[in-house]
Parts: structure tokens; sequence; C-alpha cells
């Protein structure tokens, strides 16, 4: 499947491993519970993590420093603790790769995963940017704070006042 980063449809070039599946050489991104074998064995590519929805991003502390990417999973859409992984990911544990975010993405979520860390989003082949494009530019006021360098406004004005 196709990424959208930035605004722009790309190729894909990670290569995700199930949990039955050999660890093939190149950008791999691994379920939690094979983590430590993706890094033994794949050392001609980058190595990355998938994260079920249930799975804490806390216990990725001790290794974030060798991940490239942290996919992140939305099963249905009305369940926001991607949201919250990315936002753990970026602002508590200070995790600068990529934050991918696949499964049932819809384009009214993406300015708002966008302001909570998560660089690349995977779509369906055939995917019209335009209708991304939209959703990111539909809302020119937030008042949930960002991880993004930007002006604080609304409610976050109460942080940077008293602070």
């Amino acid at each position: 499947m196709p990424l959208l980063e930035n605004g722009q449809i790309k190729n894909d070039t990670w290569l995700v491993v199930q949990d039955g599946g050999a660890v093939p050489a190149g950008d791999v991104l691994l379920p939690l519970s094979r983590l430590a074998e993706g890094f033994a064995r794949n050392t001609e590519g980058r190595v990355g993590v998938v994260l079920a929805p249930d799975e804490a991003v806390d216990g990725l502390s001790d290794v974030l420093d060798r991940l490239e990417a942290v996919q992140l999973t939305l099963p249905i859409f009305r369940d926001g603790r991607a949201f919250t992984q990315a936002r753990a990911l970026r602002e508590h544990l200070k995790f600068d790769g990529i934050i991918r975010v696949g499964g049932h993405v819809l384009p009214d979520q993406y300015e708002f995963l966008l302001r909570c860390g998560v660089t690349d989003i995977v779509v369906p082949e055939g995917t019209d940017v335009s209708v991304w494009e939209r959703a990111h530019k539909a809302f020119t006021v937030a008042y949930q704070p960002s991880v993004q360098n930007e002006a604080k406004e609304g409610f976050a004005l109460r942080r940077r006042l008293f602070s």
C-alpha cells in the first residue's frame, strides 16, 4: 500500500512481517513480540515495530534509539488509542523517527494525526490525495496542543500564560 507523507503519495519501502513469517533483509516492521529477532537478523536494513492498539509505548523506551519507525493501528475509525500512542512517543519518549498509522484511517483524522506527531499514513491503492489535502486544510484553529512547532491558541493559551 502507498504512504501519504507531507500531502504526497510515495511508495512504501517497508515490509510488514507477520507473526509466523521469516525476517527478510531490508526495511522491516515487526510485531513487538519479534523485535529482538529483527535486531539480531536484519543487518541490511532499518528496523521498525508495529504496535497493536492495546500495547503500551512505554515498553519501547529501551529500544527507541535503535528503531527507525513505529507503525500504529486504527482498527476502526472511532478507536483513538493510536492518537495517544503517537503523542506519547513524540512528547514523552522524545521519539524523532517515523510514526506511521495504518488501518481504518479517515481523511477527517489526518490533521489530528499530524498534530499528534504522525508522519506517514498508510492509504489504500488509488487514493485521491486532494481529499486528504482538503481535510488537512479544513481547520485553521485548534484548541488541542500540538507536538508541531506552532503558536498556542485557545485552551492551550493557558499553558503558555502560566508556565
